[in-house]
């Protein structure tokens, strides 16, 4: 079975614990406004590869996953926009013993019985999952990313009562955010039963030129990284130690 694939990184070490071997796959429903891969939200571009030959490439990397307890990272834009790909991927991943991880903003997720039937079969080949929980207000969320947030939320609490580890991440961006919409993220967690880690990502610029080169308005043009003091503080707010 082929993929949709943007790009790959052979030694990353931000999606998931150890090296990894990240796959970013093209296609995204999402329209972050803080998106630095903005190249990926085109589902008809990326390269078409195989399952066969993403796996002959990583068995390179097997020995650096092992000794770092890293793995392999399927990210996006949005993987489970592939999760028949992802599925196959992750059997073979298996089958050699490889730590299997999902980057994923849950944007895509459906209660619907095609997306479920394939969705609940990955899971069981999946060992953690990288949840994007973006903003807590649907209103600001439907700003932020063009989307609602109700579905994303769902997707969340079926990663809770499937008990599939999961950290959470949040995208920390100055003047797009209450404390309040903190408070409110920090207590749906709560609810949650699997999450193993909680992250703050700070906004940064890095991927500006992306949106440039691609013709389009950079609508968080003057909002600047946020300071040591905000990111504590909002760790504070999120119960990170």
């Amino acid at each position: 079975m082929d993929g949709r694939i943007h790009s790959i990184e052979t030694a990353g070490m931000v999606d998931g614990p150890g090296i990894r071997y990240v796959i970013f796959t093209q296609g995204c429903l999402l329209r972050c406004q803080f998106c630095h891969n903005p190249d990926t939200w085109d589902r008809k571009t990326g390269e078409m590869r195989s399952v066969a030959s993403l796996i002959e490439d990583i068995k390179k990397y097997i020995p650096y996953m092992k000794r770092s307890g890293g793995g392999v990272t399927v990210s996006g834009g949005e993987p489970l926009l592939q999760t028949e790909f992802l599925l196959e991927l992750f059997k073979e991943c298996k089958k050699l013993g490889i730590h299997t991880t999902i980057d994923s903003s849950g944007g895509c997720y459906s209660q619907g019985t095609g997306f479920q039937k394939t969705f609940k079969e990955l899971l069981k080949y999946t060992d953690l999952v990288l949840v994007d929980l973006k903003q807590m207000d649907d209103a600001k969320h439907r700003v932020l990313t063009g989307v609602s947030n109700k579905h994303i939320f769902q997707f969340a609490k079926q990663l809770s009562e499937e008990n599939v580890p999961v950290w959470i991440r949040h995208v920390l961006v100055p003047g797009r955010y209450e404390e309040k919409d903190l408070t409110d993220l920090a207590a749906f967690i709560e609810t949650l039963t699997n999450v193993e880690k909680v992250e703050i990502l700070p906004y940064h610029k890095m991927g500006v030129y992306k949106w440039e080169e691609l013709g389009l308005d950079y609508p968080l043009e003057g909002v600047n990284t946020p300071s040591e003091e905000e990111v504590n503080r909002a760790k504070e707010l999120l119960n990170i130690n």
